[in-house]
Parts: C-alpha cells; structure tokens; sequence
C-alpha cells in the first residue's frame, strides 16, 4: 500500500507517532513473531517501505514501541503523585494513573508485559523499565515516610516498592482481560491493599515472625 498524500504532509513527529500506533495495534494482537511489517504498513495506511525508513527494522520498531509505551506509563504515575499532597493522595493518584493507563492503553499494556516479557532481548528492555517505575514507588513511599519523620533501610524500601509494583501488575493484568472494570475502581481495590500495609509501615507496625 503506498502512503497517502494526507500522510506525506503531517510533521514528521506525528508520522512516527502514527507508524506506532499501528505497530503497537499489531504486536499486541499478533505478538512480535507471528507480526507482519505488511500488516503494520497496512494498518498505518502507508507503505512498507516507509516505515523501514522512519523506525528501522521490526527488531527496532518493537523496541520504540516498549520505550513510548513505557515512558507514557511512567511519566502518568510520576506526574499524577504530586509532592506537596498527603502519603495516602500520593499513592492514590499514583495507582489511578497506572490502571487508567492500562484501561486506556489496553494494547500497549499487552505489548509491554505480555509480548515483551519473554523475548530477548526485549526482556531486558522491559527489565530496564520496570525498575525506573520501582524507582518511582520507592520515592514515593520514601517521601511519605519522611513526612512522618520515619525512614527505613533503602533494601526495605526496594523491596516494599517491589512488592507494590508487582501486585499492581497482576491486577493490571486482570483489568487488560475485563474491558468492562472500571479503572478507576480497581485502583481503589488496589489502595485498599496496599494503603493497610503501607499505613501500617508509616507508623512503625510491623509483624514479625513467632519465636520458636
């Protein structure tokens, strides 16, 4: 299919943002070896050819797509978790923004946690990621703490981000599989989790095991 002279004519910018678009559309309904460059040129509305030019091989194009789909990910949880609010707000605002992403973004979620998962080397992309976003929790539970005048060892803070970032995944992943949750109920359904736990760490309760 050639491009058309409508596509010729957007800034190149958002060519590329289209050019994702599809590709994102194909890798998660396909995944990357069964996915087709005819079919993602298909599905831009533009030539093969193209697309080669503007984001190289499908090797690359895969690996754009994981970068746009991550950041847009990473910078919704960070840009949503203003400092000056309250931990509980924090972390509230926090975890809407991750699952509204995932309810919006329901192909790109696909792509980054499904597709690229088990794939070298996307996986150690998807690695690279992941720990950006841990980074991300950790600042935010360490703020929180700090607020209450509270820290607690930077191993202790990393594993509780760990342990918040992966349950949040497994309900993601839920919420990719039902379309007809509501994103912003099952970020409530998270807070509810997470929050005990974490008001509990906040005022120094912890469970410790029995003595034997």
């Amino acid at each position: 299919m050639s491009s058309t002279p409508t596509f010729k004519r957007l800034p190149r910018a958002v060519r590329e943002q289209q050019m994702l678009d599809a590709a994102v559309k194909v890798f998660s309904r396909r995944g990357y070896h069964a996915a087709s460059m005819d079919e993602i040129a298909e599905d831009a509305g533009i030539s093969k050819p193209m697309v080669y030019a503007y984001l190289g091989t499908k090797e690359e194009l895969f690996v754009a797509c994981l970068h746009r789909e991550g950041t847009r990910m990473t910078e919704a949880i960070a840009g949503a978790a203003a400092p000056e609010l309250p931990a509980d707000e924090r972390l509230w605002r926090g975890l809407r923004a991750f699952f509204g992403f995932v309810g919006a973004h329901r192909d790109g979620w696909a792509v980054l946690y499904r597709q690229a998962r088990g794939e070298q080397p996307f996986a150690g992309e998807l690695a690279a990621m992941r720990a950006r976003l841990v980074e991300v929790v950790a600042g935010m539970l360490d703020h929180a703490l700090r607020a209450e005048g509270r820290e607690i060892a930077g191993a202790d803070l990393e594993l509780a981000a760990y342990a918040l970032v992966g349950a949040s995944e497994s309900l993601a992943d839920w919420l990719a599989d039902h379309p007809e949750a509501d994103p912003e109920k099952t970020a409530t359904r998270m807070m509810n989790v997470a929050w005990l736990g974490a008001d509990q760490l906040l005022n120094g309760v912890t469970w410790r095991p029995p003595e034997r």
